[in-house]
């Protein structure tokens, strides 16, 4: 069934202005004047770059306070032809920001009794009852380093999709080195063998044109790249995670999430396509030719709970002051709060391996259900409190959430991977909030 169209029609709802009308940063406790360096900090990365680059030339910053709304500044412009000036309201593919999204819808689930974390995954997906793992082993005859496939030494569970344990990975080649110890060629070489497998996968099946339930009967072909629980390595685990919600609501993840999500955070333009009256609204893609998964512009069949996601910064603000109000919102609850410290608490072993630079002891980060959690407040490279929970998008887009300060900080860009995603930075808008801080004195300037 096609997407549900996303808007909706708010005469008549009753909303706090805490969010939609920025309040007195000095009341707040925040610095007017530094908060106003943030635009021309914005700009200049702008200047310096060019959409040729990979960068679209225009953001949307928000950065909400004790519950109000601090800041929300739009900057430049959403087309890379500099033609049409950014709004506050412009819509922006959000990507893996769509993870968080899916994670949450997962848990009230769990809140309903409808999903176990701990039931093996093939309770609701048996096309994954018998998914074995590649393993490389060195034949003693010839001392030649061979892949095969042994079998699971536990079930994959629900919790593992939430947390990224699964032995579900990632298509990309462009693989990193696991942390803690370096990979020799024949290692390497049969690593790259699993993502190749992979990404056979994502050109045959994770496509805008076929179902969550066909993209997951091709996965049941392929091998898990790690043990369940033993590895944590970003990949398609929530996307998989997005057919479990299917198979244990009864409904497609797009109806879900308008019901039980968008629809009562009033999240009205958020969803997996753009209708044709919010057009002039989307932001453009960075790379001229738009990657096939971006095409957002029609309504998708495969409901990507992983990335398939459009929002805008009001949205998604309504969103992260939900889980910042330990799951309610204008009266309205999402999750219990034992449910979001749940999901925003370590969730990962003492001994488990990390595969690739998103969370590990050199980030400062471990990880929960649904979200990178800050666990040392010295090997970061930027500023929070530990308990801070944050995720980005591919093409740039940001948040974080910082309970000690209740702070909430969310950048909207499109840039693509390489140069563009350099230009602007993560850092650079942590710091500058922070900063802003009054009762602390300010963090150091972003380079």
């Amino acid at each position: 069934m096609g997407a549900i169209s996303v808007a909706l029609c708010l005469s008549g709802v009753a909303l706090a202005d805490d969010l939609t009308t920025p309040g007195d940063p000095k009341s707040l406790g925040l610095s007017a004047a530094r908060l106003a360096q943030i635009a021309p900090w914005y700009q200049a990365r702008f200047d310096s770059f060019s959409a040729s680059d990979g960068l679209v030339p225009g953001a949307v910053v928000a950065i909400a306070k004790d519950g109000k709304l601090a800041y929300l500044q739009a900057i430049g412009f959403q087309d890379r032809a500099k033609t049409i000036p950014m709004k506050t309201d412009s819509i922006f593919w959000i990507a893996s920001m769509s993870k968080p999204v899916t994670s949450v819808a997962a848990m009230m689930l769990v809140e309903d009794g409808k999903l176990d974390l701990d039931a093996p995954v093939a309770r609701y997906l048996p096309e994954l009852q018998d998914m074995r793992v590649a393993v490389e082993k060195t034949n003693p005859a010839t001392g030649k380093t061979e892949h095969g496939l042994d079998p699971a030494k536990r079930a994959m569970t629900v919790r593992d999709l939430l947390r990224h344990t699964s032995g579900i990975i990632a298509p990309e080649l462009d693989f990193a080195f696991p942390q803690g110890g370096p990979v020799d060629a024949a290692s390497e070489a049969g690593i790259r063998h699993i993502h190749r497998l992979y990404s056979w996968a994502d050109a045959t099946a994770y496509r805008r044109d076929t179902t969550l339930a066909e993209f997951v009967s091709v996965l049941a072909r392929l091998p898990l790249a790690h043990q369940p629980g033993e590895v944590w390595e970003y990949g398609l685990s929530t996307d998989v995670l997005g057919r479990v919600i299917e198979v244990a609501s009864g409904e497609p993840l797009d109806r879900f999430l308008q019901r039980r999500i968008f629809t009562p955070l009033h999240m009205v333009d958020t969803g997996f396509h753009v209708p044709e009256e919010k057009l002039s609204r989307l932001v453009d893609s960075p790379m001229p030719k738009r990657p096939r998964v971006w095409e957002v512009t029609k309504p998708a069949k495969l409901f990507s709970g992983g990335g398939g996601l459009v929002s805008t910064a009001p949205d998604y603000l309504r969103f992260c002051q939900m889980l910042l109000n330990d799951g309610e919102l204008d009266g309205v609850r999402l999750l219990t709060a034992q449910a979001v410290k749940q999901m925003t608490t370590n969730a990962l072993p003492p001994d488990i391996r990390i595969y690739g630079n998103e969370i590990g002891p050199p980030t400062g980060r471990a990880f929960g259900l649904g979200f990178a959690v800050r666990t040392d407040p010295v090997s970061s490279w930027t500023p929070g409190a530990v308990g801070s929970f944050t995720w980005a998008g591919h093409w740039g887009t940001y948040f974080w959430i910082d309970p000690g300060e209740k702070l909430i900080g969310l950048q909207m860009i499109q840039a693509a991977p390489g140069e563009g995603r350099k230009a602007v930075p993560f850092s650079g808008i942590n710091r500058m909030a922070y900063g802003a801080l009054t009762d602390r004195p300010p963090a150091a300037s972003p380079r």
